[in-house]
């Protein structure tokens, strides 16, 4: 059983930058691939990005290439994402989640959930 909490968000203007992150604790870390997600206000949670076990592979949806970057520290077992040049559009809350498999875009590939932390982009 994997742990997640995020932390991080917060209001920001519109160019500004943002850094999450998610602790994970109760589990073997580095045995997990690890993704971020976001959930706007009425819409459909959706994949941002995701890293394998090692860090080594990472993808990132095309809306966010270029802005936005995922990391993540096996020695202190926590993932990152460092959001820059952020949008009104980038508002949600953020999830990060972990996988068993390889990392992946799909959603439901992923077994365990944190419970997210907002992102709020004014323009």
């Amino acid at each position: 059983q994997v742990h997640l909490v995020e932390s991080g968000g917060g209001l920001v203007q519109a160019g500004g930058s943002l850094r999450l992150s998610c602790a994970a604790s109760g589990g073997t870390y580095s045995a997990y691939a690890m993704g971020w997600f976001r959930q706007a206000p009425g819409k459909e949670r959706e994949f941002v990005s995701a890293i394998s076990q090692s860090g080594g592979t990472t993808y990132s949806a095309d809306s966010v290439k270029g802005r936005f970057t995922i990391s993540r520290d096996n020695t202190k077992n926590t993932l990152y994402l460092q959001m820059n040049s952020l949008k009104p559009e980038d508002t949600a809350v953020y999830y990060c989640a972990a996988t068993p498999l390889r990392a992946t875009m799909t959603i439901d590939e992923y077994d365990y959930w944190g419970q997210g932390t907002q992102v709020t982009v004014s323009s």
